[in-house]
């Protein structure tokens, strides 16, 4: 498994201090990252602001620091836009995808992510399903030319649980199509963790752990002198090991399955402990730690 630092996780989001790309590049080195994976948005790798000759300079930077592009992570939701049909809103994440697989290629790495859709109530979830599936199958006849893969995350609702994102590989069907299997979001949801992971194993190129302590959330009702419990628990991402989530049986189901690929980490909320480069480096190194000791 390749230990991967994710560069949302510097980008300056939730608090977060910010670096540029080449300054996340040679911070994870030092760190002990082998491997980086690329936020496909501003303020990092950007279909507007770069190009092949920025993309070039900054594949001669990675290597220079010794660090490979595991992914390059794309930010997609195939059913927005469905309430202006006359709108292109699926070329334009399909030529977006496209563009990134494009700057992959040039970093010398063969995956891209994509995320699939949010529900909406305005349409029925049969055909979000189907928009989903037909996008992504689009994106994957895109860039087989270029040698990427496109990896579909389990972070939006469309593909969410495990049985269904199997489902919708299936309907995909598509040889460059694979997945890219957020631990913690079985873990939040539920999902035995053991089982999952290795029954997601087989058809997965990527992983992508946090960890997170569950915070229960009650409303006060003063009829009853007492507290109603107010819906899902509030999360709050914490340093890797501290957290409620089963992400160490994930792993070993992973392994189990036969996974042998990029490991990614990411710090992609507020986080316990502040925004602080300090801190963010802190746990970026806790998470090697905690991989280590499971290899």
């Amino acid at each position: 498994m390749i230990p991967t630092l994710f560069s949302v996780s510097y980008a300056g989001f939730w608090g977060q201090a910010a670096l540029d790309l080449k300054a996340f590049v040679s911070r994870a080195a030092a760190l002990g990252y082998p491997a980086v994976m690329l936020m496909g948005k501003r303020p990092h790798l950007s279909v507007l602001d770069d190009d092949a000759e920025t993309v070039a300079d900054l594949a001669a930077h990675c290597r220079a620091a010794g660090v490979s592009v595991a992914c390059v992570a794309g930010y997609t939701n195939f059913a927005g836009g469905a309430e202006s049909g006359e709108v292109p809103f699926i070329e334009m994440q399909v030529q977006y995808t496209r563009t990134l697989a494009t700057f992959a290629q040039g970093l010398g790495c063969g995956l891209v992510r994509v995320f699939t859709a949010y529900e909406r109530e305005d349409l029925p979830a049969a055909a979000a399903w189907a928009r989903t599936a037909t996008a992504i199958r689009e994106c994957c006849d895109q860039v087989v030319d270029l040698g990427v893969t496109i990896g579909i995350q389990n972070h939006h609702d469309i593909g969410v649980h495990s049985k269904a994102l199997l489902e919708l590989l299936h309907d995909i069907d598509r040889p460059n199509c694979r997945l890219m299997v957020d631990a913690w979001s079985p873990c939040l949801r539920g999902e035995p963790a053991y089982e999952t992971a290795k029954a997601m194993a087989p058809y997965t190129v990527h992983t992508t752990f946090a960890d997170y302590v569950r915070l229960p959330r009650f409303a006060y009702d003063p009829a009853l002198i007492n507290y109603r419990p107010a819906g899902p628990d509030l999360v709050r991402a914490v340093p890797m090991g501290d957290g409620d989530l089963d992400n160490a049986e994930f792993l070993r189901g992973l392994r189990d399955g036969g996974f042998d690929g990029s490991v990614a980490y990411e710090m992609c909320s507020p986080l316990r402990g502040g925004g602080s480069l300090q801190n963010l480096d802190f746990c970026a190194r806790r998470f090697l730690e905690w991989l280590g000791d499971r290899h």
